[in-house]
């Protein structure tokens, strides 16, 4: 009936840097007051690109903010998989149970760059990063360890599983360049049902420029 508890609830993941911007505020205040059973899932790496988060906030990270809004929080080290795992089935849980938001803040770090146009060794050094990977700290040489001890994986097991992925991921290399580029037309049509008024505009600018300078865009017009 309508006065039954939900058994689902949504969610949302984002970083730590994500926190900072006015959009995380109102939908938390939103989730708490209207009891939206809603999982707010952070992940704090450290670096919203390449501003520390030191820098973005002066409070104890992003479980911290949730009494103010009247939510439920808990933070749990995001390099351990299965803790990560046990405090997301947690909280969701509690989501569900009371319909009410829940954030779960996962400490971690990020060890590549943010982006491929970012070089994150302008702003970190190089020794911070190694130690991070090399520290006994990397979330899968963790996980591995764990399995391990548990007689759950073994050299022979890893070996077979990197082998299956290259191979895995060669062929659908394979299939996707034999494709060949996709439709201009899939910029306008994939996101609509029925496409807007300014996507429609925006198709027939695009157009109308292609036909203006077709020399320049011989390849484009095939496609």
């Amino acid at each position: 009936g309508d006065d039954d508890p939900p058994r689902n609830c949504a969610v949302a993941f984002f970083g730590e840097g994500a926190a900072s911007e006015g959009d995380f505020h109102a939908a938390l205040n939103f989730a708490a007051t209207l009891a939206a059973p809603c999982l707010f899932v952070c992940r704090n790496n450290g670096y919203a690109i390449s501003t520390p988060s030191r820098e973005q906030m002066r409070g104890d990270g992003i479980a911290s903010r949730a009494p103010g809004y009247g939510a439920h929080a808990l933070r749990v080290d995001g390099n351990d998989a299965l803790a990560v795992r046990e405090a997301v089935a947690a909280a969701r849980q509690l989501c569900v149970r009371e319909s009410a938001p829940v954030i779960v803040e996962a400490m971690t770090y990020r060890l590549a760059h943010h982006s491929t146009s970012d070089d994150s060794t302008r702003y970190r050094p190089v020794e911070e990063i190694r130690a991070h990977a090399e520290g006994g700290r990397h979330p899968i040489a963790r996980l591995r360890a764990y399995m391990h001890a548990r007689g759950w994986w073994a050299d022979d097991d890893e070996e077979r599983l990197r082998a299956a992925a290259r191979a895995a991921a060669q062929r659908a290399l394979e299939r996707g360049e034999a494709k060949g580029p996709p439709s201009r037309h899939t910029l306008f049509e994939d996101v609509f049902d029925e496409m807007p008024v300014e996507l429609r505009r925006q198709r027939d600018e695009l157009e109308q420029h292609l036909a203006e300078f077709p020399d320049e865009y011989a390849d484009v017009g095939k496609h």
